[in-house]
């Protein structure tokens, strides 16, 4: 019996190979990094060396102002909102979600974040996305202070189906090593104030699909009378950068702890900065809830400590301070046109969230 095994694995015909034939478009590639070029300059911070690229990002660090400098770095996705970017298929907001995700993490322990990397897989490059997605970072970037100087644009051929794609980030900031905030001296008689969230942000959105497109079985583009637009305009509203609101205060004033609403909502958050014996009073009635979190719960029938343990509910971060500095701190965060509420206090207790 003959061997024709290498007859078999042969490309018909001995036609040369590309890799653009296997589906990475190399031109593409390089026409997408010349299109996000000036996106990406208009976050340089003067420590930035160097331009976009090269093989690693340069960031000089100027510790003159620090007496013991510590970095702070995090990393986040943007999860299943990415899938309403596909719906919508509106792509320039999206990488405010993935800064915003990494540097407010990074925030509530004080940091600085001076720079940001991110991370787009794409199963077919069309360079026009890529830039738009892209300046979303850039955007996200700016309102931040922070500098993005690297990222991977990776074509991925065959493996994410057409017209999507996934976007991941990684923030690096520094605090003084004197003036992290880890919660540890937060006791009982403490307040809690909360800053407004700008909707959903980037989380609980597994459950908002399963509810609005497989249950209600509604439209992107159904216009809501309470959200004052469509619904896909609502939840693709993008994640509220912190950082330019809090470090101003964060100099001025002792913050115990801060918390920044993600996944796991109150229940599962707040716990993260409490020291043992204490525990958290909320007075959910204390800030208006947005209309996005009624109506989610009302469509989909979800139990009230489920949605406090899922959805931010309209308050993005949480500042734990000294009940003797709460007005001071109100004052300051009004005169520079911040709404912020006292939505708790801290107890006596294991750590736990008792929500009113």
């Amino acid at each position: 019996m003959n061997d024709n095994s290498d007859n078999n694995n042969s490309n018909e015909g001995n036609i040369e190979l590309t890799y653009r034939d296997a589906g990475v478009n190399i031109d593409a590639g390089n026409r997408a990094v010349e299109l996000i070029k000036r996106h990406v300059r208009s976050t340089y911070r003067p420590e930035v060396l160097g331009d976009i690229g090269g093989f690693g990002g340069l960031f000089s660090l100027n510790a003159g102002k620090y007496r013991q400098p510590v970095l702070v770095s995090g990393t986040d996705g943007v999860g299943t909102k990415l899938r309403l970017a596909f719906m919508m298929d509106k792509h320039d907001t999206i990488g405010q979600d993935a800064v915003a995700m990494c540097v407010n993490d990074i925030l509530v322990q004080g940091a600085e974040p001076l720079f940001f990397l991110d991370y787009l897989a794409v199963g077919k490059l069309d360079p026009e996305k890529v830039a738009a997605i892209v300046s979303g970072v850039a955007l996200g970037c700016r309102e931040s202070g922070c500098a993005l100087i690297g990222g991977e644009t990776a074509e991925m051929a065959g493996f994410y189906p057409d017209g999507e794609y996934d976007i991941a980030g990684f923030a690096v900031g520094v605090v003084d090593k004197d003036s992290i905030i880890t919660g540890e001296t937060i006791r009982p008689g403490d307040v809690l104030i909360g800053l407004p969230s700008s909707g959903l942000h980037s989380n609980g959105f597994s459950l908002v699909r399963k509810i609005c497109f497989e249950i209600k079985k509604m439209a992107v583009d159904v216009y809501i009378p309470e959200f004052g637009r469509t619904l896909g305009e609502e939840l693709l509203e993008p994640t509220r950068l912190y950082p330019k609101v809090c470090l101003p205060l964060l100099e001025r004033f002792e913050v115990k702890g801060m918390v920044h609403v993600t996944g796991g909502g109150f229940y599962d958050n707040i716990p993260r900065v409490l020291p043992d014996n204490c525990g958290v009073e909320v007075d959910a009635a204390a800030w208006p809830v947005p209309p996005v979190f009624k109506l989610v719960q009302q469509w989909g029938r979800v139990a009230r400590p489920e949605m406090y343990r899922t959805f931010n509910m309209g308050i993005g971060m949480i500042f734990v301070v000294p009940a003797e500095q709460t007005d001071t701190i109100l004052d300051y965060l009004s005169s520079r046109q911040e709404k912020a509420y006292i939505i708790g206090k801290v107890t006596t207790g294991d750590r736990q969230v008792v929500l009113k």
